[in-house]
């Protein structure tokens, strides 16, 4: 005899660390299924997007703002550059920037209207009233620590 299914109890379902991480897992693997026919994962989206937004940026300053570790910033844009999305620019004696290439750019208004598409989703969810006072919310715990929540 199989076992019948029951509700579960769920201790966690207070908790606003939880909830937060449960509704971050459901957003992003939304959003990496809108992106997947793109050929993009969501940190190469945010990386276009955020360089066409700011060229000549340096990865520095780009890993820094997007709180991706150097380790990993490193190959994400040298992926981007072999596949002729960015390229390189010196900005002073030491550094170089980022810019998007034609293509690049191309690439980062679908991932725009992607994003667009897959963000009205959830803010249709949410509602009219409900999408500011969370927004500011979670702006909110961002600030307990800029560092982190870049």
């Amino acid at each position: 005899m199989a076992d019948l299914p029951h509700a579960v109890t769920d201790p966690l379902s207070g908790l606003l660390g939880y909830q937060l991480r449960r509704a971050s897992v459901v957003m992003m693997a939304d959003l990496a299924e809108v992106l997947a026919p793109l050929g993009l994962r969501p940190s190469e989206s945010t990386t276009l997007l955020t360089i066409g937004a700011n060229p000549t940026i340096t990865q520095s300053e780009l890993g820094r703002h997007l709180g991706i570790k150097r380790a990993n910033m490193t190959p994400l844009t040298a992926s981007l550059v072999a596949r002729g999305l960015i390229d390189r620019t010196p900005v002073d004696g030491r550094s170089h920037g980022l810019r998007l290439t034609a293509a690049g750019a191309a690439l980062a208004e679908e991932a725009r209207a992607a994003i667009g598409a897959h963000e009205q989703r959830f803010r249709a969810a949410l509602g009219g009233t409900a999408q500011a006072p969370l927004i500011a919310a979670l702006a909110a715990i961002r600030a307990i620590d800029p560092d982190r929540g870049e």
